[in-house]
């Protein structure tokens, strides 16, 4: 038994001569507890907040603080959280990024195209490392990372790429990789969000207040440079102009606030009180930064934020769903991966006798030598 390791990098999957090359789409998400349990969601929690890019204070005083209070305390309170919108099927968030995917690649078929559309999740199961060595054992040599966040942030966005690049760092034989940054202001999802917004409309009728909550990042990360707020403002702005909104009619807001930093405001809920308060009758709510639902749109939401608005004076409280398996949604994702496999043969079916010709000739030239 060796003592030191021979090489640095995981070993390559058997080569076969002719084999087809082939592309991938790896769609991913932010990822969930495998089940609605302390022990479940500690893992997930401690996973998720120790990466440097979701929380940037000095490290060991992080760690102090997460280890020490928060994974002692949270837990428990999160699991009954994620125990009140938990799915026969599982989690809301990963039944509906696998759907996505799922028809994602369906509607890439339909269109001609020879790719294979897997999930995955940065944080939990299902992740990054293990469905890119899935992808790369089955002959992929072309992965199109394309993220289920519309606007990016280093939070979300740059942290999947980062695990995407530490799978690299490991690999002797790297696919071909690009990567979609965002799409926040793209016209197909700014439509696919209207035309959901406008159907409940047309069902329920309209609101005195339609509030777009997006997710939200401490204020420091604006100062640093995220671009993450003003893509938030401009998926806002655009929506507003489509649905015909004047300022005074709709409201931004931001969601999900941890610790006691100042974070991107005015803040969600807050804002739900404050018009319950000033005789808002009826406030409808979306989530334009989720694409799909997930704890924080159907427990934060559609509970908590529906019960402190009613509990403020307010009369009536809408949640309008996120994407989810919208048709018109997974055209506009399908148009978005579309877009940026472009220039990849995706389409060409291969040439059986070219490819054995190729192989017979490099068995051939190996013979030789």
């Amino acid at each position: 038994m060796s003592f030191f390791k021979l090489s640095p990098f995981a070993p390559e999957p058997p080569f076969r001569h002719g084999q087809v090359p082939r592309t991938a789409v790896l769609y991913c998400n932010l990822g969930t507890p495998d089940t609605p349990t302390t022990p479940d969601v500690r893992r997930f929690l401690s996973e998720f907040l120790s990466d440097p890019r979701v929380v940037e204070i000095p490290r060991l005083l992080w760690l102090l603080i997460l280890h020490g209070i928060i994974l002692r305390v949270r837990p428990a309170k999160s699991a009954a959280k994620y125990a009140s919108v938990w799915l026969p099927e599982g989690s809301p968030l990963k039944v509906w990024t696998e759907k996505q995917a799922k028809l994602l690649q369906g509607w890439l078929a339909q269109r001609g195209h020879q790719v294979q559309v897997r999930y995955a999740m940065r944080y939990g199961s299902t992740s990054i490392a293990e469905q890119l060595d899935a992808l790369k054992a089955a002959g992929t040599t072309r992965v199109l990372i394309l993220p289920a966040y519309p606007q990016y942030s280093a939070t979300t966005t740059a942290s999947l790429f980062d695990a995407v690049y530490a799978w690299a760092g490991q690999v002797r034989a790297i696919p071909e990789l690009r990567f979609v940054n965002h799409y926040h202001d793209d016209a197909r999802y700014i439509a696919a969000l209207t035309m959901s917004i406008q159907r409940h409309w047309k069902s329920h009728g309209r609101p005195d207040q339609l509030v777009m909550s997006f997710h939200g990042v401490p204020e420091r990360t604006l100062q640093l440079g995220d671009p993450y707020h003003c893509e938030c403002r401009k998926t806002a702005r655009l929506l507003a102009e489509q649905l015909g909104l004047s300022q005074e009619q709709f409201k931004v807001t931001y969601q999900s606030r941890l610790g006691r930093a100042r974070w991107l405001q005015p803040y969600t809920e807050p804002s739900l009180i404050a018009m319950g308060k000033a005789g808002v009758k009826r406030v409808d709510v979306v989530c334009p930064a989720f694409t799909s639902d997930c704890l924080e749109t159907l427990e934060e939401i559609n509970m908590e934020g529906r019960a402190a608005f009613l509990q403020a004076g307010g009369k009536e409280f809408h949640f309008i769903p996120c994407l989810n398996d919208d048709p018109e949604w997974i055209t506009a994702l399908c148009d978005i991966t579309q877009q940026h496999l472009a220039g990849w043969p995706t389409q060409a079916a291969p040439d059986a006798p070219q490819l054995a010709a190729s192989r017979a000739a490099a068995l051939a030239l190996g013979a030789k030598q």
